[in-house]
């Protein structure tokens, strides 16, 4: 999608979701959050609450030149060696087989599960996570995901948040 239509999509998203002002290091401990992929500008032009960056993106260090403490940053990891020092949080997959990734691999639940326990900030599962698999990440102790397809394609978008959330609740 063209960058000014992207931009006007996120402004539309913020004003759905609740501002939680500097978020920097909070990640996980607070409700749902909008984090605008890959973009560090679109996300401080929107107001959004975060940036998730991946290997071809900007680096940690770059974005926080840009942004500051105003945005939390998030990465691409699957192994605690890939994890750029200074991200808030990591999004750790896929977990499972995704459509949306058919060249990638999945690192199974055990994967992210290692990935949680190797590190002292936020790990969130994503990829092919849905409302049949989680409980083989909540098993594990992985309480945090992203999820696209789970939430895109339902019938009741509400309803399928609300289910998830409730099974990713301790």
């Amino acid at each position: 999608m063209p960058r000014g239509e992207l931009l006007t999509l996120a402004r539309e998203i913020r004003g759905i979701l609740p501002i939680h002002g500097e978020v920097s290091g909070e990640a996980g401990r607070m409700g749902p959050l909008f984090i605008v992929n890959d973009y560090v500008d679109i996300a401080l032009m929107s107001g959004a609450d975060g940036v998730h960056l991946g290997p071809d993106d900007l680096t940690v260090a770059s974005a926080r030149k840009v942004a500051g403490n105003r945005l939390l940053i998030g990465v691409s990891a699957s192994k605690p060696e890939a994890v750029q020092p200074g991200a808030d949080y990591v999004g750790c997959g896929p977990a499972f087989a995704t459509p949306l990734k058919p060249s990638k691999e999945a690192i199974g639940p055990e994967g992210v599960a290692a990935l949680t326990l190797a590190l002292d900030i936020p790990v969130f599962g994503i990829g092919g996570i849905d409302e049949t698999n989680v409980q083989l990440l909540t098993a594990l102790g992985v309480h945090r995901v992203c999820v696209v397809r789970a939430i895109a394609e339902a019938r009741d978008p509400e309803q399928a948040v609300r289910r998830l959330r409730a099974m990713l609740t301790p």
